[in-house]
């Protein structure tokens, strides 16, 4: 017992070490966190002085131009710009050829998006029901899909559509009853708008089924199990398992092909040769020929500042979804 007292008692026990002091830690705390908060902006300072360079000067210039009367006397005559103030707004938005381009911009807007997101899922979810290496081949086809020019993509399909060459064409008139020889398509603008639409949506599924399909990879297969053992069929488990876990994902990609197939300019300004006709026009191909085609640089910015202010509430809702998706990583 005195033995086991003295081995207890022995002052030769290393002593505990002290406890850090609380206002210390804090500090250290803080100093990390505070350099830590401006390592990456620092980091994405030479990207953002990039975009201002190449996108901030030339919206900044066409905003001060839409204010402006600059024409072809101006140019031949090296006159300074005239201050119109106001004036470029009022005849855009008192034209009623705009709020008919304006209503038209957005039902194909509208219809594209809604085709390209509704096709993209459903290869999405055709993706993660096949073998591996067909979905494999699938992604590297719909990558050279994507990298595909969008000039590129339209002369191929105006030239699918030509009404003296287009194989198209050729395949219907093939039908027994059916006359469709030197058939325009762009005669009758639901026609044309067909072809138009096709082509975008074609040009967007890729991006729209490749992330999609990343998303579903994160969908866990137990929940889909449970599903189905409880007797939810397909349609059901999409609905109310799968589609609520991509909705972040499905509102960035819809938020992103609204901003795009809202600038809509190369597929309507290729199939139609340079010269739209007025119901193929869309505010980027009607802003650029007022600007270009009537030498009305004023009234083509001003159009072109009301398409970016159109198009602000889609970026803001767009970042506001970003920033959540951020916050929940």
């Amino acid at each position: 017992m005195k033995r086991q007292m003295s081995v207890v008692d022995s002052p030769s026990a290393p002593p505990a070490p002290p406890a850090p002091a609380p206002a210390a830690t804090h500090a250290g705390r803080k100093r990390r966190r505070t350099t830590g908060g401006r390592v990456p902006y620092v980091l994405v300072l030479p990207s953002l002085l990039l975009l201002a360079a190449l996108l901030g000067y030339p919206l900044v210039r066409m905003g001060v131009l839409s204010f402006q009367q600059l024409g072809l006397r101006q140019l031949f005559a090296n006159l300074p710009p005239e201050n119109v103030g106001l004036d470029n707004y009022t005849r855009v938005l008192t034209d009623p050829v705009f709020y008919q381009v304006l209503g038209r911009t957005v039902a194909f807007t509208v219809v594209s998006v809604l085709l390209t997101v509704v096709l993209g899922l459903g290869v999405a979810l055709l993706m993660r029901r096949v073998w591996a290496p067909v979905r494999i081949i699938m992604i590297v086809a719909m990558m050279f899909v994507w990298a595909i020019p969008q000039l590129v993509a339209t002369q191929t399909f105006r030239w699918l559509v030509d009404s003296d060459f287009g194989v198209l064409n050729w395949l219907i008139d093939r039908i027994p009853g059916v006359d469709f020889a030197n058939h325009s398509w762009f005669a009758d603008p639901i026609q044309g708008w067909s072809v138009i639409t096709t082509i975008v949506v074609w040009a967007g599924i890729p991006f729209i089924a490749i992330t999609l399909n990343a998303g579903l990879t994160q969908v866990p297969k137990e929940l889909l199990e449970a599903a189905v053992i409880d007797g939810a069929s397909a349609w059901q488990a999409l609905r109310r398992v799968t589609l609520p876990i991509l909705k972040p994902l499905l509102v960035i990609v819809t938020t992103l092909s609204v901003i795009w197939n809202f600038g809509l300019f190369t597929q309507v300004w290729a199939v139609r040769n340079g010269r739209p006709e007025a119901q193929y026009q869309v505010l980027a191909t009607w802003s650029y020929s007022l600007a270009f085609k009537n030498n009305n640089y004023g009234l083509g910015s001003a159009i072109a500042i009301i398409s970016v202010l159109l198009m602000l509430g889609v970026m803001v809702f767009y970042m506001r979804q970003m920033f959540k998706i951020g916050d929940v990583d």
